[in-house]
């Protein structure tokens, strides 16, 4: 420690920092430690320490992206061929939110869907081979959204005129929803508790699609037919038509407190009074519906140990580290870059939520409503364009999966690697939240201007030089073992 501090004093601070920070990426340590003041509940005694950002983007912190997406990974392959139920604890009911219920009667123009009572079993059935063998495959599936216009190979419209923005900006919007509709589906067409460890990702065209672990298996044909019978209805007020322009929009009434129109001074409708005239409205019609394309769905069935089970969970955190916009990691063309600046400017006008500023220029005032709201400025995630209209979840994983919180998993991963630092004779330092007895220590955020704050780039010499050190014990003590056995 005192060499390289010796050493670092002739780096100008700011490179520095840089140099620790690539130091630290390359030995897997958090480049962004937080840091924090440790107090001893029983001693008294405070210091300054740093804990892991826990950041899940790689542009970010690629370290602390990195564990995620390997804790990720054990999550998905834990849960995919599990030949007991989870132990399940027990749920916590909470109040139900009141929402508007609305007709069930399906539409006419979908697909009837069969539908049986859900079995409480989540484990997929057995099957026996015809040398007696006995094995319990699961499947993995993948799902698309239908074609806007036809697409290069880049993923770029053949002809932009044509390509369909609207819709693809608020399918992207709504992809969420459309999942979580598929799932009820399908569960109630096969009759039992479906698990799942999914992930979204943009295809090249920037669509949103999913891929899925599901554990068991379901004949294809049933899974299709669910697609193919899949929607959802966004019932939100009209928005193909703008009311009003960025050069004349209402004005906010502080009297009123609400949103008028600048000419006749009248408030414009609230979010609940413009649901109310589509609730009462027997020709009213969902804002929007979307739907699953039949064409990109692709079922494969898999069996637990082989090399396409390990290559499909590797294709399924394979992009978690990165932004939507970033998962393809090939130069774009002119053509695709220009793509997604025409979905991106889309995106921007459409309204995201009903909280969203983008309602005041269709005539009606947000959930919410307050005197700062500018359309086209909305600070949702949605609008971004790194995201491409998908602000969601990146990974998606159901309730019965495995029966352990994804915290769980941490601490079984690091549970894990105690034990074989542990087996050759290394003990860690007990230095940061999840490594401690409950109640021992108090640990409080600290502020970055608070004078008694820490140095950060000392925060990660320190980090970095207990990695080197942990290193440098294990590989003794692992040549200690080695010398033993020979």
């Amino acid at each position: 420690m005192g060499r390289d501090r010796h050493r670092l004093r002739l780096v100008a601070p700011g490179m520095l920092h840089e140099l620790a920070e690539a130091t630290a990426a390359e030995l897997g340590v958090c480049t962004r430690p937080i840091a924090v003041r440790r107090t001893d509940t029983v001693t008294g005694e405070s210091t300054n320490v740093g804990i892991r950002c826990g950041s899940t983007k790689a542009n970010v912190c690629p370290s602390c992206a990195e564990n995620n997406r390997r804790v990720r990974m054990d999550q998905a392959r834990e849960g995919w061929h599990l030949t007991d139920e989870p132990q399940m604890p027990p749920v916590t009911r909470t109040a139900p939110v009141q929402r508007r219920v609305r007709s069930t009667r399906r539409r006419q123009d979908a697909p009837d869907l069969p539908s049986h009572q859900i079995a409480s079993v989540t484990v997929g059935r057995t099957f026996e081979a015809p040398d007696g063998k006995s094995y319990r495959p699961s499947t993995f599936l993948t799902l698309t959204l239908p074609s806007y216009g036809p697409v290069r190979g880049d993923g770029s419209p053949v002809d932009p005129e044509c390509y369909d923005y609207r819709r693809a900006a608020r399918d992207a919007l709504h992809f969420g929803e459309l999942i979580d509709r598929f799932w009820q589906n399908l569960r109630r067409a096969c009759g039992w508790d479906v698990q799942y460890f999914a992930a979204v990702e943009p295809q090249k065209r920037g669509a949103p699609h999913l891929h899925a672990a599901v554990r068991g298996t379901m004949p294809r044909k049933l899974i299709r037919q669910v697609v193919a019978a899949t929607y959802h209805q966004v019932w939100w007020p009209p928005c193909d038509q703008l009311l009003y322009s960025l050069d004349q929009l209402p004005e906010w009434d502080r009297e009123a407190s609400g949103w008028v129109d600048r000419d006749t001074r009248q408030l414009l409708p609230t979010w609940d009074q413009a649901l109310d005239a589509i609730d009462t409205d027997p020709e009213a019609a969902p804002a929007h519906v979307i739907r699953f394309g039949t064409r990109g769905v692709d079922v494969q069935g898999v069996v637990a140990g082989t090399e396409q089970a390990g290559g499909a969970l590797r294709y399924l955190v394979k992009y978690l580290t990165k932004a939507v916009a970033d998962c393809h990691t090939t130069t774009p063309t002119t053509a695709a870059a220009l793509h997604v600046e025409r979905l991106a400017a889309e995106l921007r006008w459409q309204p995201c939520s009903s909280r969203c500023a983008n309602w005041l220029l269709y005539g009606v005032q947000p959930e919410h409503a307050h005197a700062e709201l500018l359309p086209g400025a909305c600070p949702s995630a949605a609008h971004r364009s790194v995201n491409l209209g998908y602000a969601g979840r990146r990974c998606l994983v159901s309730r019965k999966w495995t029966g352990k919180t994804l915290t769980e998993h941490r601490a079984d991963r690091r549970a894990h690697v105690m034990r074989a630092l542990g087996a050759v004779g290394i003990r860690v330092d007990q230095d940061t939240p999840d490594n401690v007895e409950p109640g021992r220590y108090r640990w409080e955020a600290i502020n970055p201007n608070d004078p008694h704050a820490p140095d950060r780039t000392e925060l990660l010499i320190r980090a970095i030089n207990q990695r080197r050190r942990w290193r440098a014990e294990y590989q003794q003590a692992r040549s200690a073992t080695d010398d033993q056995v020979a």
